[in-house]
């Protein structure tokens, strides 16, 4: 039996991502249908969508680890165990969360020099955008969804990359709100508190502008007036993984930049 774990179920796309950054790849066996990062991963064999999977497929697998993410794979985790398997699930809601993710991924994998190396580089990119920032005349007052209906404020760690990159969030009253029904806000509010800058992700759904600005009594919001609204694509930026801190927050900070710096 070797060392460390070398067949390796991922159902999730930012522990996949991790596994390639520090170039263990080579160890996954089945992945998420949903991921995209990086892209070789996709010619891996396709284990599970988000809340369900091929069971029967990832025993035949025989992985010697299963990492699975949230509250809702934990059905999944469930029977995986049933089945004999070890699971790992993670549950990281911020960015912290995530560059610890990181660097216990690399321990179980006996790379944890280069997982602390990665979670160094990650959070040094993050201080690089958030000195820039700091450099704009004014802030923005922003609006992430997470979805359109009903409409869902974003996850934390979104809301505090948005902070980085320059924005403060409208609604930091729920940054802590894990779940995401504790994160749905009414339109009327929003459009009360104003937003500068909306950005959408509607979970793996093409944004539809019309759709926000249609919205009653959006039309006199400053982003929509404006014509400030911006789609960042799921892959992107609502997996908490290494794509969040670098191509997520990249596109957010450019967005701002443009508004405020």
């Amino acid at each position: 039996m070797s060392k460390f774990p070398s067949r390796i179920v991922c159902l999730t796309e930012e522990t996949t991502e991790t596994l390639y950054l520090l170039g263990q790849g080579d160890r996954i066996v089945g992945v998420s249908g949903y991921t995209v990062r990086p892209p070789e991963a996709r010619e891996k064999p396709k284990i599970s969508a988000f809340i369900n999977a091929k069971f029967d497929k990832i025993v035949a697998l025989e992985p010697d680890l299963v990492l699975a993410f949230s509250d809702l794979q934990a059905d999944l985790a469930k029977e995986l165990v049933r089945r004999g398997l070890a699971v790992v699930t993670f549950n990281q809601r911020s960015i912290d969360e995530i560059l610890q993710m990181i660097r216990m991924v690399g321990a179980l994998v006996g790379c944890q020099g280069d997982a602390e190396a990665l979670a160094d580089r990650l959070a040094a990119g993050l201080d690089d955008i958030r000195a820039a920032s700091a450099r704009f005349p004014k802030r923005l007052r922003a609006f992430f969804e997470e979805w359109d209906d009903p409409l869902i404020s974003g996850i934390r760690w979104v809301e505090e990359l948005m902070t980085i990159a320059g924005a403060d969030p409208i609604f930091p009253e729920l940054v802590g709100c894990g779940l995401a029904k504790d994160r749905i806000v009414d339109p009327a509010e929003v459009a009360r508190r104003d937003p500068e800058v909306i950005f959408a992700s509607w979970c793996g759904k093409k944004m539809k502008k019309a759709t926000i600005v249609g919205r009653p009594g959006w039309d006199r919001v400053a982003a929509v007036r404006d014509d400030r609204i911006f789609e960042i694509k799921s892959t992107y930026i609502l997996q908490p993984g290494p794509a969040a801190l670098t191509d997520g927050i990249a596109q957010i900070h450019a967005h701002v930049r443009a508004i405020s710096g």
